[in-house]
């Protein structure tokens, strides 16, 4: 499967790839596209870390923890994670102390 997202990697653009290929799809193909791109249009493939989508930031969360959550990974580690990448990526009201790094 393709899965999409923004160009400029960042924190929770480098994480989700790697939770994407490592828990759910290990040949998937990741595609970086401008910013501007009508994220809509784009329905054969996943579409993720844009603005308004289903795998994207949701209050406090961040792309990766919206992965956990649509595809039910539960493993402790991986929640960890998600709270670093969190805190590396936006500003949580509780950050973990190892995202400021």
């Amino acid at each position: 499967m393709k899965w999409i997202t923004r160009e400029k990697v960042k924190v929770d653009r480098v994480a989700c790839p790697w939770l994407i290929q490592n828990f759910i799809d290990s040949e998937a193909e990741f595609v970086f596209l401008p910013a501007d791109t009508n994220w809509s249009s784009l329905t054969q493939e996943i579409v993720y870390d844009v603005p308004s989508c289903e795998l994207g930031h949701h209050g406090e969360d961040v792309s990766f923890d919206s992965i956990l959550k649509k595809y039910h990974l539960n493993d402790s580690a991986l929640h960890l994670l998600a709270e670093i990448a969190r805190a590396a990526d936006s500003h949580p009201s509780n950050a973990h102390p190892a995202g400021e790094g």
